[in-house]
């Protein structure tokens, strides 16, 4: 498959990779809370075939989704992989008998989450490898980020990338080894990490928003409503325009069990916002 420039925004480079700013997040392929299987495997298996059809070559996953769920039919519905397909993971954390989300940071827990996403998605490397940080934003992660590192120099990990963390995290990490990604919350009502996402555009770094409505309803905001019914669109396309419309560097994972949604997802990231339209939805997050 060729790398298409139709999907809105086009493309981005991370590391020696061109890929979708429209990208797909695989997390909702699991069963509910991200814990077992999904309820329709067929279906599951249908959104990620669909994604490739659609251009996208961007997918976003993790082992301690299920866990091993979303990996395994990432597997099963595209390996052998296309050459352009860039597939990102995340190492850092694991998940207990009940479901619970757990920490799983020393080196050796990072290097067997490497090596856990390698044998279920069946690759030799990966192309990029998010360090989730999963304690207080002051903490340290110079270890943790040598150990990456490590594993980038083994070969196992082409491209280091990290997820949850602070700008002072960043720059620490940045002092070991290069990053070309940084995934963190952020959307239109939780706009914290505004002037990362524009330090990270200078430097040409991905900045990849996770739960693109997470913690906000769009049913709660007048503003977003406004803009919807005004433009004919929903409050998530808005909201997901906003955030393709935000910075260059952002790229987009949304998730969906659903190729309807999936299609949506995609029409919405497209969407064209006005000036006028921006400065009332930007009063959002204010």
């Amino acid at each position: 498959m060729t790398t298409t420039t139709s999907l809105p925004g086009g493309t981005w480079t991370m590391g020696d990779h061109t890929v979708t700013r429209v990208g797909y997040g695989a997390m909702q392929l699991a069963g509910p809370h991200v814990f077992g299987p999904p309820a329709d495997r067929d279906a599951a298996l249908e959104v990620l075939r669909t994604v490739v059809e659609l251009g996208i070559n961007h997918i976003d996953t993790s082992d301690f989704y299920g866990p091993h769920v979303t990996n395994e039919l990432i597997r099963e519905a595209l390996h052998p992989y296309p050459a352009d397909l860039v597939i990102v993971t995340k190492v850092g954390g694991r998940r207990d008998e009940k479901g619970d989300w757990l920490p799983a940071q020393s080196p050796a827990e990072l290097r067997q989450g490497v090596l856990d996403n390698l044998e279920r998605l069946d690759l030799p490397a990966m192309d990029v490898v998010n360090l989730r940080i999963m304690d207080e934003p002051t903490a340290s992660i110079g270890e943790r980020m040598e150990a990456m590192a490590a594993l980038q120099q083994e070969g196992l990990v082409r491209h280091i990338g990290l997820s949850t963390v602070s700008t002072r995290q960043v720059e620490e990490a940045q002092a070991i080894a290069p990053i070309v990604q940084v995934q963190n919350m952020y959307n239109l009502a939780h706009r914290e990490d505004d002037d990362l996402v524009d330090a990270l555009n200078e430097q040409g770094i991905a900045y990849v928003p996770y739960f693109p409505l997470g913690g906000f309803s769009p049913l709660q905001s007048s503003e977003l409503s406004a803009v919807a019914d005004r433009l004919g669109a929903t409050p998530m396309a808005v909201a997901l325009a906003w955030l393709m419309q935000r910075s260059p560097n952002v790229l987009l994972i949304p998730g969906t069990s659903s190729v309807a949604h999936l299609r949506e997802n995609v029409a919405g990231a497209g969407l064209e916002l006005s000036p006028e339209d921006v400065t009332e939805l930007d009063a959002i997050g204010r």
